[in-house]
């Protein structure tokens, strides 16, 4: 069973050898970061976060004492008890395919709605990326909608679908 802790500074070496090119780091990061992936930006990546009343929750994933992956539940607003889970991975090439994608999505989902009683938790997922989707939709995440060529990598777009949960639906998925 795995566990989420707090991202620190001491976990950055292992995030940057995951990040071996320049679209995985734009499928983990986004626009908010660039190829390579260093210290600074990490740093910057973290300043604000893990802390009391934050907007960024920052996570390692823990397995048996091994840090195998990475998750962030962000953008945390509490007035309308919604946020977003971003910068997910299952580094740990040995761990992928046996449900610690599910694993993860369970204990970030569980912090967001029974710690933090938020009532809507979105995501965004390349459509390319049919792993994650169909985690995703396994853990009660529904489609809202296709942005079309929503990111440059190189000579090429990518499109991204939006998702997201509700607490209700969450309910019934954790019973």
């Amino acid at each position: 069973m795995i566990e989420l802790k707090y991202f620190v500074e001491q976990d950055f070496n292992q995030l940057i050898d995951w990040m071996d090119s320049p679209e995985f780091l734009l499928q983990w990061g986004g626009p908010a970061f660039h190829f390579p992936l260093d210290k600074a930006q990490l740093e910057k990546y973290l300043e604000n976060a893990n802390q009391e009343g934050t907007e960024t929750l920052i996570y390692k994933v823990v397995d048996h004492e091994k840090v195998i992956g990475h998750i962030s539940l962000g953008k945390i607003d509490r007035r309308n008890r919604s946020a977003r889970i971003g910068k997910v991975l299952v580094g740990d090439k040995s761990t992928r395919g046996n449900g610690v994608g599910q694993q993860m999505m369970k204990e970030i989902l569980r912090i967001a709605f029974d710690q933090l009683h938020l009532h809507r938790v979105s995501l965004g997922v390349f459509d390319f990326n049919a792993p994650a989707i169909h985690c995703y939709e396994k853990a009660g995440f529904t489609k809202e909608g296709l942005l079309r060529d929503a990111r440059k990598s190189g000579n090429d777009y990518w499109s991204l679908w939006e998702m997201s949960i509700l607490e209700d639906e969450w309910m019934v998925k954790s019973t």
